[in-house]
């Protein structure tokens, strides 16, 4: 029997109509600051439209532990993931091995298929029986929230 999940798991809401505003002119530059005024505001953007691509397929997880701060995913972050999508080895994905979900990159070697986490302190895992590996989709966006 599977153990209990640490991650939380969000259906995503289509029948919403909250929406953030945007700027007109989107890319927003590190360097000199550039003063913003309510002239420059467009319309609306829905983030469910943006975020999610396929929402039948899609779901969103919060983030349990470090095994992926390398790969730009820590404690808490929001995770979008597209059950749609197939992973290839560029894609960081949410998979069920050996009873547990996981964050990792799958990775396949000399025959031999390998979880990946984005954190040295976690060495990769071997999949001894790779039918026993579920991919449950592929990691599409992270979502932080700064101190």
């Amino acid at each position: 029997m599977p153990k209990p999940s640490p991650f939380i798991f969000y259906s995503v809401a289509t029948d919403t109509d909250t929406t953030v505003q945007m700027l007109d002119e989107a890319l927003v530059h590190a360097g000199f600051p550039s003063p913003v005024d309510d002239a420059y505001m467009s319309q609306p953007i829905d983030l469910n439209r943006e975020l999610v691509t396929h929402p039948a397929t899609s779901f969103i997880l919060r983030v349990v532990g470090d095994s992926m701060i390398d790969e730009g995913i820590d404690d808490g972050d929001l995770i979008v993931v597209d059950r749609s999508l197939y992973p290839t080895e560029k894609n960081i994905t949410v998979c069920m091995f050996e009873g547990e979900f996981a964050v990792k990159r799958i990775i396949q070697r000399d025959g031999k298929v390998y979880l990946l986490s984005g954190n040295p302190n976690y060495p990769p895992i071997l999949v001894a029986n790779p039918s026993e590996l579920r991919v449950w989709g592929v990691v599409t966006w992270v979502m932080k929230k700064k101190p």
